[in-house]
């Protein structure tokens, strides 16, 4: 028999920090600019400010890389900022999403054009982390939101904090840029498919030497000591006013273990403690409100001053391509951004929204590239409709990905050929390509899986299956994978930086992922030079 789509990586927990206030500094403005900088207008709309990382080696590094970029060509200002991330999304993903979402509307994928790669600039991301050759979703999240690069498995804390050791976070914090932004008074979001508490929305708000410490029952492992879990941790957050609005999936870690779920039969929350997170949110004050379904979500008006925490499954969002069944169960990605950006365009101050596709990580480590895809495609239609409701003049937009995967795309199919599909030809001499073992096989596979072996009888079988008879195209048919492994591997090539707005005009070449902080903060000007 197959093998069924494996549960897939989760967790990420931040650990607490003790924040030191940065510094305002006010940059200095050059009387004169260099001939190819001449038309950019380099005076920031903000004064800015330097977190506690700014002595980082790592966030030093980047932030002369990115002051090279603005001395030969300036920087436009920027008043809001969008981070999309599709989690997993590497170049592979993008170009089979081409080609799906083509296929999939009845058109040529190959010439096909997803939204993303209309964008005007465009760079290539080096995704390794301080640790690691082969990131996980924390250290690059990390990467992005404070512009140092830092250990695997951590969220907020810089590389001299030890992973799993509470007390080692002491002095080695990170401030994101969500940090700056409300300290500036600008209003704050996140939105995801995936849980509240995962890697990369934590990112944004969280400290925790272990990203798995996602609520208090969690906390167990290492040295968690006085650590608060990263539910706690959003609830707590001590910046400006707080976010405007937060919605994801991950009920679990905000409810008690004696709450029980209101969708997941037998489900109940994760928390020991006895505190239910989401009355504490809405305690705060009478604007705040928790919801957890799409009737909740359809009844706020997020043109008004709502503050919003919403929770639509007990983990992760649903797929797609199982949403399209029960779309009155939870709000599709499309419908969040929306939502979010109608909210946070309410300050007149701007905003910073992390958008992320997050489900698309999760169905390649099920070697499953149909809802990869799909959920790639859902991502890219977020990002258009992000572009119709703000004005390229004042918002900067940046799409890219935390990390790579195993996925990729061979064979020699005919143009045209399914992309989910057997590699065929199209040539009456050749026709369906087959292996030396004699068998057909796939326009997409990945190097490591569950499908390398399958049970037989109960034993485990590593020769190739044979896929005649297989329909290839269905939703849960899962990818021929090479190396036996219980959840496929991210990859470590460098992804793809699409960029447009104010600022876009520093994306360009290799970048190192941290650089993107640098761009989005120098843009905005919430971070100052140094």
């Amino acid at each position: 028999m197959r093998t069924s789509i494996a549960a897939i990586l989760t967790g990420l927990a931040l650990v607490t920090t003790a924040c030191t206030t940065p510094v305002p500094v006010t940059p200095d403005t050059p009387d004169t600019l260099d001939t190819d900088a001449a038309e950019a207008v380099v005076t920031p709309l903000r004064a800015g400010l330097l977190p506690v990382q700014a002595s980082d080696a790592s966030y030093v590094s980047a932030a002369a890389a990115v002051q090279a970029r603005i001395d030969q060509r300036g920087v436009k200002p920027a008043k809001n900022v969008i981070l999309f991330i599709g989690d997993g999304m590497s170049i592979p993903t993008v170009t089979a999403a081409r080609i799906y979402a083509g296929q999939k509307r009845g058109v040529d994928g190959e010439s096909y054009q997803l939204t993303m790669e209309t964008l005007p600039h465009m760079a290539l991301s080096k995704t390794y982390s301080h640790d690691a050759q082969v990131s996980d979703s924390a250290s690059t999240a990390v990467a992005m939101v404070t512009g140092a690069k830092v250990n695997s498995r951590t969220l907020g804390v810089l590389k001299d904090a030890s992973y799993g050791n509470c007390a080692s976070i002491e002095g080695n914090g990170a401030e994101s840029l969500f940090v700056l932004a409300e300290r500036e008074g600008l209003a704050t979001g996140l939105v995801s498919t995936a849980r509240l508490t995962h890697a990369t929305p934590a990112s944004t708000f969280a400290h925790s030497p272990n990203r798995n410490w996602e609520d208090d029952a969690a906390l167990k492992g290492g040295d968690a000591s006085d650590c608060r879990d990263i539910a706690r941790q959003l609830i707590e957050w001590p910046e400006g006013d707080g976010f405007e609005v937060a919605m994801a999936g991950g009920r679990a870690p905000f409810l008690t273990v004696d709450e029980a779920d209101l969708e997941a039969e037998g489900g109940t929350g994760n928390r020991k403690d006895g505190r239910d997170l989401t009355a504490e949110w809405r305690a705060k004050s009478p604007n705040h409100a928790y919801i957890a379904d799409k009737a909740g979500f359809d009844a706020i008006d997020f043109a008004s001053d709502a503050r919003v925490l919403g929770l639509f499954e007990i983990s992760h969002m649903q797929f797609e391509l199982d949403r399209a069944g029960d779309t009155a169960g939870e709000p599709s990605l499309v419908e969040l951004t929306q939502a979010a950006i109608t909210r946070l365009s309410q300050d007149p101050d701007g905003f910073v929204l992390m958008v992320e596709g997050g489900r698309i990580d999760h169905a390649h480590h099920g070697v499953n590239a149909a809802r990869a895809l799909d959920e790639t495609d859902m991502f890219d239609q977020a990002i258009a409709a992000a572009l119709e409701m703000t004005d390229n003049e004042d918002t900067l937009i940046i799409v890219t990905a935390d990390h790579s995967h195993t996925m990729t795309i061979s064979g020699y199919p005919a143009r045209g050929n399914p992309i989910l599909g057997k590699v065929d030809t199209g040539m009456a001499e050749s026709g369906e390509l087959k292996g030396l073992d004699g068998k057909p096989y796939t326009t997409l596979s990945y190097a490591s899986g569950q499908t390398a072996c399958r049970l037989v009888d109960g034993e485990p079988d590593c020769t190739r299956e044979d896929l005649s008879d297989i329909d290839t195209t269905e939703k849960d048919f899962l990818q021929p994978s090479l190396v036996p492994m219980y959840s496929e591997t991210h990859g470590g090539d460098d992804v793809a930086i699409f960029a447009t707005g104010p600022g876009s005009e520093l994306i360009s070449g290799v970048m190192e992922q941290n650089e993107i902080f640098h761009v989005m903060g120098r843009a905005s000007g919430l971070v100052a030079a140094e």
